[in-house]
């Protein structure tokens, strides 16, 4: 008999553009998860309302993540790539998670604060409730798997407390889901400012989108910050010139970081080559992929069979799974 794939589950909010630290944080490990497990890679459009309530850009903005995702190798043959509107018995758990969730436990969580002092005049209950959605998207697939960076474990953990309660009343249905990191440290890709990491929201100029024109990536690495060079042979490098080594060893050839490793330990780095190398490096890893989901965007037939390719192999693992639920539940009466 054949042995069944573990399921692995991640989600991403239709917000933004997509950028290096989404690619080589999540996005390449994905790539290699879909040879090995049966996963479900989610755009999360309904958690987007909790925040963005104008859906005027929703479509569009759609389209480009799954655009994104696919020129970066995710295959829809391979993983479900599906669109969360389109799961309607994701809504179905979480109405039946939200009996199983307390307001004291909900209004603790570390993002449902943030978001208070962030948005004040938008506490609306999705806001409150976002934790219970996100258990309700993973496990929905039965997930053991979720692949997340640290600021999402305390989510993932009451993901776990939800299914653990719901098997606690109604009997054993859920697996227990855990952060997934595929055998290797998870990848912080550093901002070209020095200050913490590429984000999609705050610091554009600091951050290298897989949408930036060849022009604007030369123009952001080389405002990149930093200083003189070392003084002394073998200096212990500042964390700003730390993250200019660690993004060139995302794209650079072995020969190129050796050079200026070398140059760096024996004082003689210009730092503007560096700089000038690393963009052209930059320029050749995302140009491609730019032009990937610009020729995709351009194709709305082939993104709408994605989606109902995907939704249709979601549907199917979700049918199944709010069977069981239902049974467990005694909700059974026809």
């Amino acid at each position: 008999m054949e042995k069944k794939q573990q399921i692995v589950m991640s989600g991403i909010r239709p917000t933004g553009f997509l950028h290096l630290g989404n690619y080589f944080g999540a996005l390449r490990n994905y790539v290699k998860m879909q040879e090995e497990y049966e996963c479900y890679f989610m755009v999360a459009d309904l958690h987007s309302l909790t925040t963005h309530p104008d859906t005027k850009e929703l479509k569009q903005n759609v389209h480009r993540v799954l655009a994104e995702n696919i020129a970066s190798g995710i295959d829809p043959d391979k993983a479900a790539l599906y669109c969360q509107s389109h799961v309607h018995e994701t809504s179905e758990l979480y109405l039946y998670l939200n009996m199983l969730a307390y307001k004291g436990e909900l209004e603790k969580t570390t993002t449902f604060k943030d978001k208070v002092r962030q948005q004040p005049d938008n506490v609306n209950a999705g806001l409150l409730t976002y934790p219970v959605l996100q258990a309700a998207d993973i496990i929905l697939h039965r997930a053991t798997f979720v692949p997340v960076g640290k600021d999402q474990e305390q989510h993932l953990e009451m993901a776990r407390n939800f299914a653990n309660r719901f098997n606690h009343r109604y009997g054993d249905v859920f697996p227990e889901p855990f952060a997934f990191n595929y055998g290797s440290e998870l990848i912080k890709v550093p901002s070209l400012d020095g200050t913490g990491k590429m984000s999609k929201s705050e610091n554009q100029n600091a951050t290298l989108y897989l949408a930036d024109e060849d022009e604007v990536i030369r123009k952001k690495v080389m405002k990149a910050k930093t200083d003189a060079g070392p003084t002394a042979p073998y200096s212990q490098k500042p964390d700003y010139i730390e993250n200019l080594f660690l993004l060139m060893k995302l794209v650079s050839a072995a020969d190129v970081i050796a050079k200026y490793e070398n140059d760096y330990n024996t004082c003689v780095i210009r730092y503007g080559d560096m700089k000038k190398q690393l963009g052209e490096d930059m320029v050749k890893f995302i140009s491609p992929i730019r032009e990937k989901v610009n020729g995709i965007l351009k194709d709305e037939k082939y993104l709408k069979e994605v989606m109902e390719k995907g939704a249709e192999k979601a549907r199917k693992s979700a049918k199944a799974t709010m069977e069981l639920v239902r049974q467990a539940m005694g909700l059974k009466y026809l």
